[in-house]
């Protein structure tokens, strides 16, 4: 059985929201614990959530929280740090944004499907790619070099020839990173 790891990134700063995005109710749920039940729905195992220097209150123990002393070096710094924390029988990891509250155990679960041990998969929307992505177990040494705020990808574009695109709806595309994003969320917008 294939086993693929789940890594919640939730470690910014949301210096454009004004406040801390992850705790933002959504439906009644906080945005991070969106993300949390995306990946354990899916059947993802473990799931870690990558949160910054201080604690993040309300994350369910079934997770596993690795703290990023510094957050500010970017994206990168939070998916170099759980990528090197995956167990090494993981085949694969999908990597889940903490500020993607429409992305569902159903878009996690079409990535898993999905997985070819060789490649990448990432979701579309009209013509844009989205989060989250799928890596597989090949492609981690290349992970923990990265470095700054795009994660993975530049990783993407140098192995453009093991990308599978897969199709979705819009989820995969919202995320919430000022009050007007989440006031058009709100609004069904």
């Amino acid at each position: 059985m294939t086993k693929i790891a789940g890594l919640v990134l939730a470690a910014g700063a949301a210096s454009r929201m004004g406040r801390d995005k992850r705790l933002l109710p959504v439906g009644g749920v906080p945005m991070v614990l969106l993300a949390i039940q995306a990946a354990q729905g899916a059947g993802l195992d473990p799931v870690m959530v990558v949160t910054g220097p201080d604690a993040l209150d309300g994350l369910p123990p079934t997770v596993q929280v690795i703290r990023n002393p510094d957050p500010g070096r970017g994206m990168a710094s939070s998916l170099v740090l759980g990528v090197e924390s995956l167990p090494a029988d993981a085949q694969a990891v999908v990597v889940l944004l903490a500020d993607m509250p429409l992305v569902t155990a159903g878009h996690v679960a079409a990535l898993a499907a999905a997985f070819d041990p060789r490649g990448i998969v990432v979701p579309i929307c009209a013509g844009r790619r989205g989060n989250p992505v799928l890596l597989g177990r090949s492609f981690f040494p290349e992970i923990v070099g990265l470095t700054g705020d795009k994660g993975a990808r530049g990783l993407m574009a140098r192995h453009a020839d093991a990308v599978v695109e897969l199709d979705m709806d819009r989820a995969v595309l919202v995320d919430v990173d000022t009050p007007e994003d989440l006031r058009i969320l709100e609004a069904g917008a």
